[in-house]
């Protein structure tokens, strides 16, 4: 599991509380038609069980749909965010109002089960490379409204993240180079943005499909380039071609399968969209007991 600083713990709590207000009033609207059916007074019991194994992840999410609804509430984990769980594991035990933890219960579970497929995908894949020098990094293929929810749970399987977003970062793709005029005109003018402070960008990376585009991209002074498509004797000669001078990164029908070889031509990062963009989802169910 990613520790994370006591900053970031911050900004993923106020991350979650934003997450979840949106997705209650969403599910809930004017209200819950079908808890009103319950004595408001009744207090429950809830077991999270887990259906199958994962890495757990979304504990700060699940929390704030309980929380905001009964902020009282008191959830016990017994599998910590970032552990593994295995099938019919209880991995949390909450007590509160039990029409507050029905009305929670499916925007609760619905992070749950996202993050944590995320997550354990992640972790798949990060198992998949030990032993060499690549990182597995994720993309910007999110669900729409829950990027930062999805690369805090690339992060929690043990992942790297790319760019945010287009604000972060400079990444030159085929259609820039194109527009640009080439290769060096669009990194001359990448470092010019950066010599101006115009755009304050992690990184500056540029994607290439041919050697001899990335002969002509580190030629230009490239620190970063992306290398599309390329097969693994090409992946080879990229390596060799580069040496050590620029951070090269994979990207392009990157399977579990093929993982492995492609990791060990000694490429630095591989980026893969399926983290985050064909997610399966962990099933977890809520179960009531009572008091």
């Amino acid at each position: 599991m990613t520790h994370f600083t006591d900053e970031s713990q911050k900004a993923i709590a106020e991350l979650a509380r934003q997450d979840a207000a949106r997705a209650l009033q969403e599910d809930v609207g004017n209200g819950d038609l079908t808890a009103g059916l319950i004595d408001p007074v009744r207090r429950a019991r809830a077991l999270i069980l887990a259906r199958e194994s994962a890495v757990l992840c979304g504990a700060p999410w699940l929390e704030e749909a309980v929380h905001q609804l009964d902020p009282q509430a008191r959830i016990t984990w017994l599998v910590a965010e970032g552990q593994r769980c295995v099938a019919d594991q209880v991995v949390a035990e909450i007590e509160g109002q039990a029409r507050a933890l029905l009305t929670a219960e499916r925007t609760a579970l619905n992070y749950l089960q996202l993050l944590s497929g995320v997550a354990t995908t992640t972790a798949m894949y990060v198992d998949a490379v030990k032993g060499t020098r690549a990182r597995i990094v994720d993309t910007r293929k999110t669900l729409p409204g829950l990027r930062l929810a999805q690369k805090y749970a690339v992060r929690t399987g043990g992942g790297t993240n790319h760019r945010i977003g287009l604000y972060d970062a400079v990444l030159i793709k085929e259609n820039h180079i194109a527009a640009a005029g080439g290769v060096a005109p669009v990194l001359q003018a990448a470092a010019q943005l950066m010599r101006e402070g115009a755009a304050q960008a992690a990184f500056v990376e540029i994607e290439v499909e041919t050697l001899v585009q990335l002969d002509e991209a580190l030629q230009a002074g490239a620190t970063m380039v992306l290398l599309d498509n390329m097969d693994i004797p090409g992946l080879n000669e990229a390596v060799r071609l580069n040496a050590g001078r620029a951070i090269l990164e994979i990207s392009g029908g990157v399977t579990l399968k093929s993982l492995r070889a492609l990791a060990e031509t000694g490429v630095d990062r591989i980026s893969i969209g399926a983290l985050t963009k064909d997610v399966k989802a962990i099933d977890f169910s809520m179960r009531f007991q009572e008091l």
